[in-house]
């Protein structure tokens, strides 16, 4: 019971911490927030693989992490999170909505505990919905999804220098084993 309230407390960090479109990096630098102007929600359901993220202390050390994402009938999208810590599985369930989907179409709020959302930033898709750039309304959190548990050289490079383009610093990703 303590190992999933930890699993919890690392969800809610998350989820307190993701909270404008640009902002300033560490160094000064602005950086780019902006989100995909089009997204097609039914397209983007199902399972993602963590390819890269911005380590944290409720991620760190974790391996095999993936989310799924289902869309309700209400139009909300339940959100699965799972991993494994130590070699344990854990996993949390959560739920995200659309605030504004005609004007910021990819922009999402997710909630992992009672009415607390936190920005869920759609920053780049793949014409084909093979990948994604997921950030939040500032610099600190980042994640590179794929629904393939790898992905190609050439696709790597081109998000990491749209990523560089945008001013993050992606020396502070970690890849993650999957």
């Amino acid at each position: 019971m303590l190992q999933m309230n930890r699993f919890r407390v690392w969800v809610l960090s998350l989820a307190g911490l993701l909270a404008g479109t640009t902002c300033k990096g560490g160094d000064g630098v602005k950086v780019d927030t902006s989100t995909v102007r089009q997204l097609d929600v039914a397209r983007f359901m199902g399972k993602w693989y963590e390819i890269a993220r911005y380590e944290h202390r409720f991620e760190r050390g974790m391996t095999h992490v993936t989310a799924e994402y289902t869309l309700l009938p209400d139009g909300k999208i339940r959100v699965v999170n799972r991993g494994l810590k130590d070699g344990k599985p854990k996993e949390i369930v959560g739920k995200a909505r659309r605030p504004n989907p005609e004007e910021y179409p990819g922009r999402l709020e997710v909630s992992f505990f009672l009415w607390f959302y936190s920005d869920y930033y759609i920053l780049e898709l793949a014409p084909d919905y093979q990948y994604a750039v997921i950030g939040g309304s500032t610099d600190k959190y980042l994640w590179i999804l794929a629904r393939q548990e790898k992905i190609s050289s050439p696709v790597r490079e081109k998000i990491l220098s749209g990523l560089k383009k945008r001013g993050y610093d992606i020396s502070r990703l970690v890849y993650v084993e999957q």
